[in-house]
């Protein structure tokens, strides 16, 4: 955990519903589980975030993340959903919509997993 008080550090991991090549990929089971709980648990077992964000537009990945205990504070807007949504649009809509929730936000990690997919 982030011992200066002053700053959060964040993951935030993108995490869209859909996909053309792989229907619902992140919710795909992977050796016993979900592909996105292997970027959850990373997040988590590391121990140095103060707070976790996932990025979708999807419910059953948000049912998926609630199991794990991680707040869902928004949803991904329609047009960071599309096919043509960059990484960066969705990063900057999450951090957005951050700094209403965190004052002091100065930190950010991203946590990206895309095993083979």
């Amino acid at each position: 955990m982030n011992k200066n008080k002053k700053d959060k550090i964040i993951a935030i991991i993108p995490a869209r519903g859909g996909s053309k090549r792989i229907k619902n990929k992140n919710l795909v089971n992977f050796f016993g589980k979900p592909i996105i709980n292997y970027s959850l648990e990373l997040a988590i077992n590391s121990k140095i975030f103060d707070k976790i964000f996932v990025s979708t537009d999807s419910k059953k990945i948000i049912q998926t993340v609630k199991k794990k205990k991680i707040d869902i504070s928004f949803l991904r807007s329609k047009k960071n959903s599309s096919d043509n949504a960059t990484i960066k649009d969705v990063l900057l809509e999450v951090l957005n919509k951050l700094k209403k929730i965190i004052k002091t936000l100065s930190i950010v990690a991203v946590f990206i997993l895309h095993l083979f997919f």
